[in-house]
């Protein structure tokens, strides 16, 4: 299977939005790199548009950066796709409350891998409810478990993964909790 890029968007849309989120905060871009767990090279890479970031990549860059990786998208006329090491993330709507954005995904995680996700910053939270098959998400230390009409929600600001079991692809929707930060 031929690799894909994460976002179906232009990467140099979505690296002048980094670049300009990064020097609103007033960030150098070797302390975001390290930061974000990257090379240098690398994010420059990806705010000149040279490269398709991972979504691993984005998510770690953005979290750094305190915003929602919708910060980085357009409001997408149909959803928007994301694509990890082993899952699939649509992006179905972006909506705020008071001093919180929330993203809602439809996420597909095929069985045998294992996607692995970067801190978000404080306080976000993930929110899954499982429709098909068998998923273990949360936390690498201590991941929970659903199965079909199940709901697991836990804070991501920690080193978090998504795992299908059994032969089942999981189907289930996500709800990205983000505290707007001052």
């Amino acid at each position: 299977m031929e690799p894909r890029p994460a976002l179906d968007a232009d990467p140099h849309v979505v690296g002048d939005r980094l670049r300009r989120l990064r020097h609103e905060r007033g960030v150098s871009l070797s302390e975001l790199a390290k930061h974000a767990g990257i090379d240098r090279e690398t994010l420059s890479d990806v705010e000149t548009g040279k490269v398709d970031a991972t979504a691993e990549t984005l998510w770690a860059i953005t979290a750094q950066l305190g915003v929602p990786i919708g910060a980085i998208l357009d409001a997408p006329s149909e959803p928007q796709i994301m694509r990890g090491r082993a899952m699939e993330a649509e992006l179905l709507e972006v909506f705020e409350d008071d001093r919180v954005t929330y993203e809602l995904y439809r996420v597909t995680v095929p069985p045998g891998l294992t996607q692995t996700s970067p801190a978000h910053h404080e306080g976000v939270s993930e929110h899954v409810t499982v429709f098909t098959g068998t998923l273990s998400a949360g936390p690498m230390r201590e991941p929970l478990t659903a199965g079909p009409g199940d709901h697991i929600s836990w804070l991501s600001d920690v080193p978090h993964g998504y795992r299908a079991h059994g032969p089942d692809v999981v189907r289930a929707t996500l709800l990205m909790r983000y505290p707007i930060k001052p």
